[in-house]
Parts: structure tokens; C-alpha cells; sequence
């Protein structure tokens, strides 16, 4: 990238929001000029406002202006318009040296990168009073987290007055649940363990990136209309806890049978919200739910990528480029939904012992008794590639189907109406809450626990030793177990009794030293827009925990609000894991079989009902008349600045003897016929010196002849970089045409020797790419080298020229 380039990409880089010197001098400047102007202006605005023949949505318009994105000025309103707004930045934090986050197992340490990590901001406000307003965040990580979310209401407060309208009541944070990002950046203990600690570098990438998403939004503040509408998906998720399901009711049940392809034991459907903009018509983005869990790529990847969902989010903002429905920079989230029993694996679950049979229903063993040889199919298990096949393939089959839905409500509109735009928060201690049945049992939760079946994991990811789904506890697993439990802390009768017929492994709620190691406060959070109502989940709800709370927020509104002038029933849809991690919700009947979901439901027993308990007293909030918010509740604590870590850092970077970093250690051959590998390697450095975000580390380069004043064809999205060389032939360039964003171009890492500190970096372009074309190529490398007095510094290395043939 040429130097000048740099430095305009610099300007809107993560790391500048935080500036003093970027931020607090204009904006000085700019709050004596604005009260300079609105002194000046105050009495002709009154006057105009009392002569012109205005209603007060037209006087209130004149106000508009202070600040709805950049140059925003405010057109007359129609109905069942809103203000409307997407952004998209990068989070990828560092992709090697670093735990993956998801699959808890120490030894899966990234090497490298398959596909940057996103996050993905919309945001909806009310014209007439934009105070009423949510921003929405999908980022491709394991979940939402307490100090992310920290971190970014603390950066929206440092962008100054702009963004007061920010806070805990209308900021919700979800995760797409990959597990294939880097780890060490959440906020309780537990989940550390895997990753040896915290990683500052690796937690301010996601709070920096989903700042710069959001102020991208908030800047493309601007009218719009909302459309909303469903469609099934199939071929994309099984319930892999078919065994717990079964435990509901056989009526409920029945309701929700459709089909043999439909039979209720997931839920197909996915529901998609579009964005469009008054102005051009234009649409800016989609933003969607369905439930499939972000584990199509297997426990034994250690390639950074936002699996199932990063794939369905890359494909659809792929295919709008050039669309002349689309805007330019369109967002697509794929946000999640009631995960918590799903699975992309779609084959189901099998022994890998030669056996050819299947796991066990009831607890996913083998014949050996345990669950490490059970393992789930994708539909592409026969490609040896760590689940990468079946991954690009089941976020297929949630795009295909997103874009049928995409340009049906193009032709045919299904709008959001109503106008007002709604939102609660609260923290709720989950630890003894105390609340009354349907039927008038008096109940109450438990202080944070995991049982047994937690260690013996899922068949995407099995555990570890001899546990096993359902059925585990201390009288048929290893006496040392008990030891270790009960070395965290014993737990007292009280609380076996309160989580029973859970037998309790870990009671992590009870822990506190050296910080708390799970949460007992956690988050409520609804939004509504129009009839779209979004319950923000901080736990993996189960496909039946997820309807019951869906309808059970769905009666209250039809019941509470049926005054207003809605004309349709409110469409209830769930996010998350959000804002937190407060791991697994099931059913009551979920929670007695005791498989892995039903053992990692924190709470007790009566986890959902509490929350749909505490979700339903502050449903008042969401009226359309309403202008208070609940109180905050007990705040959870913020534990970044005194997390442990026991993460080394980089030391030093040095090329081998008579090389110099970049150089081309083995090189590209001359050609390759469309489906090749083509790989070449280089003297690298440690890429945790530099994330490179908005960046990249890895370049395909195109050699394109021009006729004199002729662009690049930019077949890549705004925000990937362009950069050109001159070639020694007269109107020739080197166009950028893939990068880091792109799933098909891999870049590996690996230490060649730690006493030297040198490395070497392997770039592939799988050509099977569906957008490969014939022409002539070669690689450009981006690295960062840390010299012993820590200084880092930046050099690029080129490959051969290839051709595609």
C-alpha cells in the first residue's frame, strides 16, 4: 500500500478513537462554535417555528440536524420511517500463539488465518426522538462478554456528546459463536484458564473494532424503512441433544411437527430484517436470525475464521457488489438464535473407532463406553481439512436462502410499522432469585454451577477422561474428581439441594478468588422496533427454552399493549450468546436429563423461568408511550484490569543467517490449472506484533492492462485495500484481487526456532475458489518485526509470477 494510502487508512483505524489529540481539541472547538451558532439562531428558529404552518413532527425536524450522521439534514417524514444505519470493522485479534476460544481445549493454539473476524453494527433510532434508538452488534466471536461491553460503552462515552444517546439500556452485544476465534479475552475466570489468562491485544481488538463499527453506523445515520420476513432453512442444523429434547412435553412438542424434514426438534426458520434507505431506495443491509452452532470447524483447526456464520455474512455482501439494490459498503449480520442444542454437524454423530456405528442416544458414547471417539458429520466429513468443506457449506445454505428472502421483500415489502423505537436493560442477580410459578409454586435460582456432564462436552467438541452426557457423577467417574471440585469449593447442602437433579462438579458461582470465576448478574435486554421485538440473550437458549421464552414475551406485548395502533402481532425473534456468557438455558424437563446443555445451565432448574420471570416485569418499558428506563440493577464487575495472564509475549524477530525478512523461501511455480494449491513461503516475522486491522497480511496481485485513464475493476468491497504497482509494461497495473478477508487466500505461521526467533510465513490460494479466474498472479506479504529493543518494523515480500490456467 502506497504511503499516502496508509496514512488516510490511519485516520480511521481502531487505535485513533481513543486519541486525546484527535478527539478532545476539535471538539472543543467545536462545542464553543455550536453554542456560538445556537445562541444566534435560537430566537429566528423560534419564530419560524410559531409562524410557519407546522406541525409540531415538522418543528421537531428543524432539530434534526444537530447530529444524524455526517452532512444529515432532515427530509420531511413519512410513515413507518426510521433512522437507519450499518458499519463493519475489523476485530481480528492475534491469530497466533493464541487459544481458540470455544472448544476449551489449552492445546488448540492458532497458527494462522483463514478469514478475518468481524463486527457488524445496526443501528435503528425514532426521527422524531432519536434518543429512542438500539444498536445491534454481531461479532464473530464465541459470544457478547461483560468487559467487552465495558469497554465499548466507555469508548462511546470518549467520542464525546455525538454519542450520548449510547448506553447499558440500548447497546446489545452478540456473538455469532464461532469457535475458531482467538481467546483470552473474556471476562471471568473460567474461560480463562484455556488460554493461560487475559490478552490485552486480543480484548481491545473486538472493543476497538466494534467502536469503529459503530460510529461507521452512526455516521450513515439516515431515513429508511425497515422490511421483515421468514424463510425455512434446511440442511443447516439437527438438535444434537435429540435425547434431552424429547424430555418436553409431547403436546408442545407436537406443535411445532411440521414435517419429517421440519419436526420441530430445531427450528428452520430464519427471519431476516433489511435495511433501506429513503433517499435512493437503495438498501444499506440485512441483518438475520437462525440457529446453528459455530462449530462446523473442528476442535483440531487452528486457523482463525468466523466458521458457519462468517461464511453466510462474506457470501451475501459478496453477491451485492455491483447489485444495483444494494449501496455501496452493505453490511449483511448473521446473528444467532436459539443455539443452545444445535448443530451444523447435519450427518449427526458417529464413532470414529472403525466401528461404524453410531454414538449412543442417550449419551453420545462408543463402545468403549466413552465420548471422546464420538464426533459429528458435516455434509463434507469425507474432506480431510479440519471441518473447513462443511463449513463454507452450511454457511451456503443459510446465505442461498437469506438472499431468496432478500429479493422477494425487494418485490414484495413486508414493512415494519409503528414508528417508535424501544429498548431495556437491566442486571439481575441470578443467584437467589426468588419468584412465583404459573401454577403458584414458589421457586428460586442457585448460585452459578456445572455439573458433571459439562466435562464430557458435546459431539462437536467431546470432553475429556470418562465422562459422559447424562448419567455422570460421582459414583461412576473417578474419585480425583471430587477432590478437584471440591479444592474450588465444596458446595453446601443448600446448594446441591437448590441445583438438584443436578450433582454438581464445579461450583463456580460460589468462587470469588482471585476474581469471580463465572456470573451470577446477568443481563435482561429487549428491544422493539415496531412489531419486531428482540430478546438479547446472555446464555445458548435450547430450540424449546427459546420458544417458551419467544411466546411468552409475545402474549405480554399482544396483552399489555393492545391499545396501540399496531396493525400486526408483534414478531418475536432471540440473540445471543449476548453482552455476557452465562453459558446454557434449557427447559425444566432439559435440565432433568442432564446431557451437556442441561449440566451447564447455571442457575438451577428454574434458569429459564427466571428469566422469563424478570423479562416479563420490565416489558412496560417497551410501550410505545414509555420514557423511563428500569433501574441498572447490581452491576457485574469489570475484571480486565486485574485478570491474570500467563501469556508470553513476543521477545524477538530475526531472519536467518544471509536472508532478510519477506524473502521468498520457496517460491510459486510457473503455472496452475483453476483448483490448484498455490503456496509459496517467506521469511517471516510474529504477526502479534501488528493485527494489521482494516489491513492485511497476506495479498493476491493481478496483472491488469489498462487503457491509460482506466480504474481497477474494485470487484473488492470499500474496505479492502487497493493497492497498485507499476509494472514495467506501459498501462499495466497489480490490482489487489484477494486478501485477508477472503476464505479461499490461508496464511500460516510457524516458529522455526525460538532461541533465534525466526519464522516463516506460508501463503496458499485454494483456487478452487468459485471466483478464480485465468490470469497471471503473484503474492505480496505484510509483516511487523520486533527487533530485542522493541521497536516493530514494517516490511513486504513478493512472490514469483504465476499463471492461472
Amino acid at each position: 500500500m502506497p504511503r499516502t494510502q496508509r496514512r488516510e487508512k490511519a485516520r480511521d483505524s481502531p487505535a485513533l478513537l481513543g486519541s486525546p489529540q484527535l478527539r478532545d481539541a476539535p471538539s472543543r472547538r467545536n462545542l464553543v462554535t455550536a453554542f456560538i451558532v445556537i445562541l444566534l439562531l435560537t430566537p429566528i428558529l423560534l419564530l419560524l417555528t410559531t409562524l410557519l404552518p407546522a406541525g409540531p413532527t415538522q418543528r421537531l425536524n428543524l432539530w434534526l440536524g444537530i447530529h444524524i450522521g455526517e452532512g444529515w439534514r432532515a427530509p420531511s417524514r413519512q410513515e413507518d420511517e426510521y433512522l437507519i444505519g450499518v458499519g463493519k470493522a475489523d476485530i481480528t485479534g492475534p491469530c497466533v500463539e493464541i487459544n481458540l476460544m470455544g472448544y476449551a481445549d489449552p492445546n488448540q493454539i492458532g497458527t494462522g488465518l483463514r478469514q478475518r473476524l468481524y463486527s457488524r453494527a445496526f443501528i435503528v433510532a425514532n426521527p422524531v426522538n432519536p434518543m429512542d434508538r438500539f444498536v445491534y452488534l454481531v461479532l464473530d466471536t464465541q459470544s457478547g462478554d461483560t468487559a467487552v461491553r465495558y469497554g465499548i460503552l466507555s469508548g462511546l462515552q470518549e467520542l464525546g456528546a455525538e454519542y450520548i444517546d449510547y448506553g447499558h439500556h440500548n447497546l446489545a452485544v452478540t456473538g455469532t459463536h464461532s469457535h475458531s476465534g482467538p481467546g483470552a479475552w473474556l471476562n471471568y475466570l473460567l474461560p480463562q484458564i484455556t488460554s493461560k489468562g487475559f490478552d490485552k491485544q486480543s480484548y481491545r481488538a473486538i472493543v476497538d473494532g466494534a467502536l469503529l463499527s459503530i460510529r461507521r453506523a452512526h455516521e450513515s445515520l439516515a431515513l429508511g424503512r425497515l422490511s421483515i420476513g421468514s424463510t425455512k432453512v434446511f440442511g443447516a442444523n439437527i438438535n444434537r441433544s435429540l435425547f434431552a429434547y424429547l424430555a418436553n412435553p409431547e403436546d408442545e412438542r407436537a406443535r411445532y411437527n411440521i414435517s419429517s424434514e421440519d419436526d420441530g426438534s430445531v427450528e428452520k426458520d430464519l427471519t431476516l430484517l433489511k435495511f433501506q434507505r429513503s433517499s435512493d431506495g437503495k438498501n444499506i443491509g440485512v441483518l438475520t436470525w437462525f440457529p446453528t452452532h459455530g462449530t462446523s470447524v473442528l476442535g483440531n483447526n487452528t486457523l482463525i475464521s468466523g466458521d458457519n456464520k462468517g461464511v453466510a455474512a462474506y457470501l451475501f455482501e459478496k453477491s451485492v457488489i455491483g447489485d444495483e439494490s444494494a449501496a455501496e459498503g452493505f453490511v449483511a449480520g448473521f446473528s444467532q438464535a436459539d443455539v443452545g442444542d444445535t448443530s451444523p454437524n447435519v450427518l449427526g454423530a458417529w464413532c470414529e473407532d472403525g466401528s461404524g456405528e453410531r454414538c449412543s442416544f442417550e449419551n453420545s458414547t462408543c463402545s468403549d463406553g466413552r465420548s471422546q471417539k464420538c464426533h459429528g458429520r458435516g455434509p463434507r466429513f469425507m474432506e480431510d481439512d479440519q471441518g473447513t468443506s462443511s463449513c463454507f457449506e452450511i454457511g451456503k445454505r443459510q446465505f442461498e436462502p437469506a438472499r431468496e428472502l432478500y429479493d422477494h421483500l425487494n418485490q414484495v415489502p413486508n414493512p415494519v410499522r409503528g414508528g417508535w423505537v424501544k429498548s431495556f436493560h437491566t442486571f439481575h442477580n441470578m443467584s437467589n432469585h426468588q419468584f412465583r410459578l404459573s401454577n403458584g409454586t414458589e421457586v428460586r435460582t442457585c448460585p452459578a454451577a456445572l455439573g458433571y456432564s459439562f466435562a464430557a462436552g458435546t459431539s462437536d467438541g467431546p470432553g475429556a477422561f470418562e465422562f459422559t452426557q447424562h448419567g455422570s457423577n460421582s459414583s461412576n467417574t473417578s474419585p480425583i474428581w471430587r477432590v478437584v471440585g471440591g479444592m474450588l469449593k465444596e458446595p453446601t447442602e443448600e446448594q446441591i439441594a437448590c441445583h438438584a437433579p443436578k450433582p454438581i462438579l464445579l461450583d463456580v458461582g460460589e468462587v470469588f478468588r482471585p476474581y469471580p470465576w463465572t456470573p451470577n448478574v446477568v443481563d435482561v435486554q429487549v428491544f422493539r422496533v415496531g412489531q419486531l421485538v428482540i430478546i438479547v440473550s446472555p446464555g445458548e437458549a435450547s430450540t424449546m427454552a427459546g420458544r417458551r421464552w419467544k411466546n411468552a414475551v409475545s402474549d405480554e406485548i399482544t396483552a399489555r399493549f393492545a391499545g396501540e395502533a399496531q396493525p400486526v402481532d408483534p414478531i418475536v425473534v432471540l440473540g445471543g450468546p449476548a453482552n455476557s456468557y452465562t453459558h446454557y438455558i434449557t427447559t425444566e424437563e432439559e435440565y432433568g436429563i442432564q446431557r451437556y446443555e442441561g449440566a451447564s445451565t447455571l442457575y438451577g432448574p428454574h434458569t429459564l423461568a427466571a428469566y422469563i420471570n424478570v423479562t416479563l416485569s420490565w416489558i412496560p418499558y417497551l410501550s410505545s408511550s414509555a420514557s423511563r428506563r428500569p433501574p441498572k440493577g447490581p452491576e457485574p464487575p469489570n475484571n480486565s484490569n486485574r485478570s491474570l495472564s500467563f501469556i508470553p509475549s513476543v521477545i524477538l524477530d530475526s531472519p536467518p543467517f544471509f536472508k532478510k525478512f519477506g524473502g521468498v523461501k520457496q517460491d510459486v511455480e510457473d503455472k496452475y490449472q483453476t483448483g490448484a494449491r498455490v503456496t509459496a513461503t517467506f521469511v517471516g516475522a510474529n504477526p502479534r506484533n501488528n493485527l494489521r486491522l482494516e489491513r492485511s497480511y497476506a495479498a493476491v496481485e493481478k496483472l491488469v492492462t489498462t487503457s491509460g485513464s482506466e480504474s481497477p475493476t474494485g470487484e473488492l468491497h470499500k474496505e479492502r485495500a487497493q493497492r497498485q504497482e507499476e509494472n514495467l509494461t506501459a498501462n499495466a497495473l497489480w490490482e489487489v484481487v484477494r486478501d485477508d478477508s477472503d476464505w479461499y487466500l490461508v496464511f500460516r505461521w510457524r516458529r522455526t526456532s525460538e532461541l533465534l526467533g525466526t519464522s516463516e510465513v506460508e501463503i496458499t490460494w485454494e483456487t478452487e475458489d468459485p471466483w478464480a479466474e485465468p490470469g497471471r498472479y503473484r503474492f505480496r506479504y505484510f509483516g511487523d518485526a520486533k527487533s530485542l529493543s522493541g521497536e516493530v518494523t514494517e516490511f513486504e515480500g513478493v512472490s514469483g509470477e504465476f499463471e492461472l490456467i
